[in-house]
């Protein structure tokens, strides 16, 4: 689903070149879930935007579903992201004027869906969320507008999900119950997925951990030797 070759990003900084990727080559396959850990400025989340397509790299190939997405245009990038991929956020990225139902349906009806409605309420109401529909987010607790943010991310179906700190913004109890929600919804729909968490308890039930040092891949790619 996702390869790697010889990925590094490097920033241009007034007097130096700050690198916060070096050489890392990597391989998930479709259907595997994989945690992305490290320290705060280790490199993690600047590796979930590039794999996602956020970003472009200033080295190496990013191929995501075959496509050499890391030497398409931003236009082109976003058309692919739009078909394939669903996006978890710690901040929910909710929109605040919408209320839940329809914070779901936008996705849904900017792909041309038919059944936006019926699909955004089938799914709140698997996220436990059906008396819950016609609230904003700021008539929603931390873990509601998470599980909102669940649904919205999981309603289309994508082939693979980018998931940043899910948890990050709950307290430990309400993001146990999340994850539990997350991992139980990747396992119905089968979805790849990649997420960067603090949470080594989270990242422990991904199939597999990849550990980044100051921009390098210290745990090796087991999934690119597969």
């Amino acid at each position: 689903m996702i390869k790697v070759t010889d990925l590094g990003h490097q920033v241009q900084l007034s007097e130096n070149t700050l690198t916060l990727l070096e050489g890392v080559n990597l391989t998930i396959a479709e259907g595997e879930s994989v945690a992305i850990v490290g320290k705060s400025g280790s490199g993690k989340t600047t590796l979930l935007g590039l794999l996602a397509g956020l970003d472009v790299p200033t080295t190496g190939l990013v191929e995501l579903a075959g496509a050499p997405i890391s030497t398409w245009s931003e236009d082109a990038r976003a058309i692919h992201r739009a078909n394939r991929v669903g996006f978890i956020f710690q901040s929910f990225q909710l929109l605040p004027s919408l209320t839940a139902l329809e914070n779901v349906m936008l996705p849904l009806e900017l792909n041309h869906g038919r059944q936006a409605r019926q699909e955004a309420h089938e799914i709140l109401d698997r996220v436990g969320l059906s008396q819950r529909l016609h609230h904003t987010p700021r008539q929603l607790s931390g873990g509601e507008q998470q599980r909102v943010a669940i649904a919205r991310a999981f309603a289309s179906h994508p082939s693979v999900l980018f998931a940043d700190e899910p948890t990050g913004n709950l307290d430990a109890e309400t993001g146990h119950q999340v994850a539990d929600l997350l991992m139980a919804l990747n396992r119905e729909q089968g979805t790849t997925l990649v997420m960067v968490t603090h949470d080594e308890e989270l990242a422990a039930r991904c199939d597999r951990q990849l550990r980044i040092e100051a921009g390098v891949l210290q745990t090796p790619d087991v999934g690119a030797e597969a």
